[in-house]
């Protein structure tokens, strides 16, 4: 760790409590003796799914389809959540799969990152899942409306980062996978 390029924490404030996180501003102090104020948003880790299959010979994905608030549009994604408190990355990851598509699997992590550590504390997590089984039907939260569908992966790292790929957490997921199917080939079809 560079010592040169640290703040010290003075004092943390919570400016805003929402639902799914918080807002903070951080006093900090620099080797040098400059002082300033900083946002910070404390958030639950998030965690992301990428369920993987072979469909008639093609390597495919399981994804969803969902409007999005933020954005205020449709979106193609992996499924994906927040970690619950005291809940580990995967355990979080196999419910939100089973709650989002009724399916369970065998769970691979892939890596995980801090979403944004310019104002963000929180970590993402990755989870590569094969051995795909249906073992239930969605069980969404009540301000959730998703669709199931099956996307070959080729085409999702192709249009990955435009249209309904409009998603920055996606296109960290493509390239944790992209990175794994290296030395996977048969991930994309490669064997």
């Amino acid at each position: 760790m560079r010592e040169d390029l640290m703040w010290r924490t003075e004092s943390k404030r919570k400016l805003l409590d929402c639902r799914i996180f918080d807002v903070l501003a951080a006093e900090r102090v620099a080797k040098d003796g400059r002082k300033g104020e900083f946002v910070e948003i404390l958030s639950p880790d998030w965690i992301v799914a990428i369920p993987w299959f072979m469909k008639d010979g093609v390597p495919c994905f399981i994804m969803e389809e969902q409007f999005r608030h933020g954005s205020e549009s449709v979106t193609r994604e992996f499924p994906a959540g927040l970690v619950e408190k005291g809940e580990a990355a995967l355990a979080a990851a196999e419910r939100e799969l089973m709650e989002e598509t009724g399916l369970a699997g065998t769970f691979t992590e892939l890596g995980n990152v801090c979403p944004n550590n310019a104002f963000m504390s929180n970590r993402q997590s990755f989870f590569l899942v094969t051995d795909l089984e249906k073992k239930a039907g969605q069980s969404l939260d009540p301000n959730e409306t998703i669709d199931i569908i099956t996307v070959p992966v080729e085409e999702a790292i192709r249009d990955m980062g435009t249209g309904l790929y409009d998603n920055g957490i996606m296109m960290m997921a493509i390239g944790f996978f992209m990175r794994y199917a290296e030395s996977h080939p048969e991930l994309r079809g490669r064997a």
